[in-house]
């Protein structure tokens, strides 16, 4: 980047608003320093209408508005896993964690088809509807987030799941959870499976212990949450261990696999799990988080790889494997860089860069994101992780060095009260930023 842009860039900072901005830099300046071209246009179909879907759709938009993109996602309300489990606990309603697309449509003219992505044809540049309709398409962004691995826990599939929910993708299967919690007996046992890695929302799972244990503190005072984990460390360990203990005492028992903690068998009508060893443990309510994979579309699409996920290229987020078609979100292949909603929302912004540039001709400047994820022990007490990832030399992510950090070991409940109030401001902008106002 020469000094003229980057003083265009900062005479432009007036742009950068909500959770990610960091992420809007590279598109700003492939955009050019002197406004926006009017002279190209395209048509890009996006897949997916979550953080990383709508906010690749809006910023392709606002870099190009003469493109014509169409958002497919099959829901009208897009609800987060980001603060869901704050509505396990009682603190949060569905309505609050839950968003549309009118801003997107209304202003910034993106079309919205809700339908479901069903098909790729990459030669013929085609998406097959569930309607029946086929789209054309000149670039195709795919955010489809993640789906299951059924039945890789035996005898954990899609029917086991309405009765040990998973509630890893935020809707009908929260509010079943939620129920099942209200319902169970004081003195009940939870238990929580976690899954190995990569998954998405590498803190969510421990959050949600802290936040369901937040819960029987308040309603069930003898009741206890276990994790059963197929991992011996997690995101945020030591802060999280630290604070169940300072906050709930020893309500929250953590067995990681060492200690037996892999769940490989689920009978979900008892309730109960079995571990590698042959325990059984038998719970009043039980989560199973199982392992994952890209959204289906992806596999469709040819995209994935043995891994079950979608590697790219970092620099821009089009398949290494398919031309034209670019991923971005959960389903990607982006380490170090978390399975995050913050993350998806840089990445989108990101592929909105390069698919502007593409289209106009021109070229796209070296990206960088920043992410940062916030994570509740209880609604007054906030720990979290941050990072700023770039590329180097070998066009690889990498976390840029002193970038970032946890929050301090050690710190006092005025500090801890803060990063919760942070973690409700971060939903607010990120949550604007790609969706819009709720109008």
């Amino acid at each position: 980047m020469n000094a003229d842009q980057k003083t265009a860039l900062v005479s432009r900072r007036s742009l950068l608003k909500g959770a990610g901005a960091v992420s809007l830099l590279p598109l700003l300046s492939a955009c050019g320093a002197t406004g926006i071209s009017s002279g190209t246009a395209g048509r890009v179909i996006v897949v997916g209408g979550g953080f990383g879907g709508a906010t690749a759709a809006k910023y392709i938009k606002r870099g190009n508005p003469a493109i014509d993109v169409t958002l497919i996602e099959p829901n009208k309300t897009f609800y987060t896993c980001p603060f869901s489990n704050l509505v396990l606990a009682g603190e949060r309603n569905m309505d609050s964690i839950g968003h549309n697309y009118q801003e997107l449509q209304e202003v910034y003219g993106v079309k919205v088809i809700h339908a479901l992505a069903e098909d790729v044809d990459p030669v013929a540049h085609t998406l097959r509807l569930s309607t029946g309709s086929t789209l054309k398409y000149d670039r195709l962004v795919l955010s489809p987030g993640i789906d299951f691995r059924w039945n890789s826990i035996e005898g954990y599939d899609q029917q086991a799941a309405e009765l040990a929910p998973h509630a890893w993708k935020a809707g009908p299967q929260t509010l079943l959870l939620r129920k099942q919690l209200e319902q169970m007996d004081d003195g009940g046992v939870y238990i929580l499976s976690a899954p190995a890695n990569p998954f998405r929302c590498p803190p969510g799972p421990y959050e949600r212990a802290s936040m369901i244990a937040h819960y029987f503190s308040q309603h069930k005072p003898r009741s206890k949450v276990l994790i059963l984990d197929s991992k011996d460390n997690f995101s945020k360990q030591g802060l999280f261990t630290a604070a169940w203990k300072e906050v709930y005492g020893d309500r929250i028992e953590w067995v990681g696999l060492s200690n037996d903690g892999r769940v490989t068998r689920v009978d979900a009508a008892k309730r109960e799990v079995i571990t590698e060893f042959g325990t059984v443990h038998k719970a009043s309510v039980l989560n199973v988080v199982p392992p994952q994979k890209a959204g289906v579309i992806a596999e469709r699409a040819g995209v994935t790889n043995e891994s079950g996920w979608v590697p790219v290229n970092p620099r821009t987020f089009e398949s290494e494997r398919v031309k034209d078609i670019y991923v971005v979100g959960d389903a990607t292949v982006a380490a170090p860089m978390p399975k995050s909603g913050f993350a998806a929302n840089a990445q989108g912004k990101v592929a909105a860069a390069a698919i502007v540039a593409s289209l106009e001709g021109t070229d796209t400047v070296d990206p960088y994101w920043a992410n940062t994820c916030y994570s509740l022990v209880n609604p007054e007490y906030g720990i979290s992780v941050a990072g700023v990832y770039r590329l180097n030399d070998e066009n690889r992510i990498i976390e840029t060095p002193g970038s970032g950090g946890l929050s301090a070991a050690k710190a006092p409940s005025s500090i801890r009260r803060n990063e919760a109030e942070y973690a409700v401001g971060w939903y607010n902008a990120i949550s604007q930023d790609t969706w819009g106002t709720k109008l």
